[in-house]
C-alpha cells in the first residue's frame, strides 16, 4: 500500500481535517460509530471491509482522538470503539455530505433512508451557513483573510 502524504502541518484547515478523516472508509466507520456500532465485527459486517484495512483505519481514528477504546458496555472482556467529542464533531460534516448527495445525486430514489428528528420524526432541515448577524451566506459571500498575528506579551520590567 502506498503511504499517503501527511497534511497535518498544512496551513489550510480543510487539508488538516482531511489528514484525519479524509478517506472514505474512515468517514463510513465514523458514521457507523455515530449510529451505534461499537465492535470490530459490527464495523466489518456493516462495511464489508477487509480485516487488515479496518484494523488500520480504526487504529488511526483512535490515534487521532476521534474514537476511543472503552470496556465493553455488556461487561464482557471485549473492548469497544466509542466516539469522542472530536468524533461526535464530525456529525455535521456527515450531514452536509448526506444532504449534498440527496440534492445532487443522479438517482436519489435509490437512497434508502432519510435523516429525521428523533423527537418528531420530521426530516432534518438543510444545513445553512449564517453570518454573525444571521444573514444566509453562500461561497460568494465569504473570503479568506490572514489570521491576525498573536500579540507577544511584554517582558516584565
Amino acid at each position: 500500500m502506498v503511504k499517503r502524504t501527511s497534511l497535518e502541518c498544512a496551513e489550510c484547515p480543510i487539508a488538516r481535517s482531511l489528514d484525519a478523516i479524509g478517506d472514505w472508509w474512515s468517514l463510513l466507520i465514523i458514521r457507523d460509530a455515530l449510529l451505534g456500532a461499537r465492535r470490530f465485527g459490527e464495523f466489518q459486517r456493516s462495511l464489508g471491509l477487509a480485516k487488515n484495512i479496518l484494523t488500520v483505519r480504526l487504529r488511526t481514528l483512535v490515534d487521532q482522538g476521534i474514537l476511543k477504546m472503552a470496556p465493553a458496555s455488556d461487561g464482557s472482556a471485549y473492548q469497544e470503539y466509542v466516539p469522542t467529542p472530536k468524533g461526535r464533531g464530525v456529525f455535521p460534516i456527515l450531514v452536509a455530505l448526506r444532504q449534498w448527495s440527496e440534492e445532487f445525486d443522479e438517482r436519489p430514489e435509490e437512497i434508502a433512508t432519510i435523516l429525521v428528528d428523533r423527537e418528531n420524526g420530521r426530516p432534518v432541515r438543510m444545513l445553512e451557513l449564517h453570518s454573525q448577524d444571521r444573514r444566509l451566506l453562500s461561497s460568494a459571500d465569504t473570503a479568506l483573510k490572514p489570521r491576525p498575528a498573536k500579540r507577544r506579551r511584554s517582558a516584565p520590567a
